[in-house]
């Protein structure tokens, strides 16, 4: 990351008491010197009001979606709305689309998750076209469509439109198809392996990969109490890769270290909470997230920010982070 790349804070999905805490966080970030502001949508406040409400309280800071899951709004709606929020924040909104996984997708949209590429790729390239001004003409395995054109002024410029992904395909979608990928929860070694698929499916494409813009979300606790800092990210990635789906477990795995993506799942589906976070040792937990001191944290920072093809690092939060542990990382790492 070269010195004039962005630092941007993806805001809190747990620590959620008001619209107005996270509008809070949001111009603390801009005060800080943040280059963006991202929320996922998840099972808590939609993405797109809080957004809304953050263009109206910020001037410069980006906003962004940094996975809006595609089954659970059309794309001719996530096309609405993109265009929507580009407008109410005079320029300065980023789509980021997922599939997010069944669990979440069958389980609470009650909608068949069904083959998540393709669906994301007919997304994209819909999304596309909503945002253009084009009359909507689509025929795909997924969906067909015709007749639809927004009836107000597309926006002036279009925002770009950035695909989640985590496995070699997704990201080889992301570079083929998109205009950014969203990486998370990977370990250094882990991204340069997905940066050889970002660059597969920019050749595809027949696109300079440097046109694709890279974010990587990357959990991060800097606290005076280094101890807690580091419990915190360990709990936070035993969630996430025993108890969210097969896709954390997957991408540790595939990073060298299967072993212990599968003992942290097995550990966690038994409910030996402590067992699964044990089996993060210190090693793999500095390699894939950001726990200690604020001195600790802004040397560890640094390793991650010197990956080549990495354009911008998303101060990403863990779970159970307090208001005032998230107030004390942003300002920690914060660029100014």
């Amino acid at each position: 990351m070269s010195p004039a790349a962005d630092r941007d804070v993806f805001l809190p999905v747990g620590a959620q008491p008001s619209i107005d805490a996270l509008c809070a966080q949001a111009e603390r970030a801009e005060e800080l010197g943040y280059n963006r502001v991202w929320l996922p949508e998840t099972w808590g406040r939609d993405a797109v009001t809080v957004l809304t409400s953050i263009a109206h309280r910020t001037d410069e800071v980006g906003i962004g979606t940094s996975i809006l899951p595609i089954y659970s709004r059309s794309p001719v709606l996530i096309g609405q709305t993109a265009a929507t929020l580009q407008e109410v924040s005079d320029g300065r909104f980023r789509l980021g689309l997922g599939p997010s996984g069944p669990i979440v997708i069958e389980n609470w949209h009650g909608v068949k998750y069904g083959n998540p590429l393709r669906r994301t790729r007919e997304t994209v390239e819909i999304v596309k076209q909503v945002l253009a001004g084009e009359e909507v003409d689509y025929d795909g395995d997924y969906f067909d469509l015709s007749g639809f054109r927004l009836r107000c002024d597309p926006p002036e410029t279009p925002p770009n439109v950035d695909a989640a992904g985590m496995g070699p395909k997704s990201v080889e979608l992301a570079g083929r198809f998109a205009d950014g990928w969203h990486a998370l929860m990977l370990t250094r070694e882990g991204i340069r392996d997905r940066l050889d698929d970002l660059s597969r499916g920019a050749d595809l494409a027949d696109r300079d990969p440097d046109d694709v813009r890279v974010t990587l979300s990357l959990t991060c606790a800097a606290l005076d109490d280094g101890e807690r800092a580091r419990e915190s990210v360990r709990q936070h990635l035993a969630f996430y890769v025993g108890g969210m789906g097969t896709f954390y477990r997957d991408s540790l795995a595939r990073s060298g270290h299967e072993e212990t993506a599968e003992a942290i799942y097995e550990h966690w589906q038994a409910g030996e909470r402590e067992a699964a976070m044990d089996a993060i040792d210190d090693d793999l937990l500095d390699a894939i997230a950001i726990a200690g001191t604020p001195e600790q944290a802004r040397g560890r920072f640094e390793k991650f920010a010197a990956i080549d093809g990495v354009d911008g690092i998303s101060v990403s939060f863990p779970r159970d982070a307090t208001l005032d542990e998230i107030e004390a990382t942003t300002a920690a790492l914060a660029p100014n």
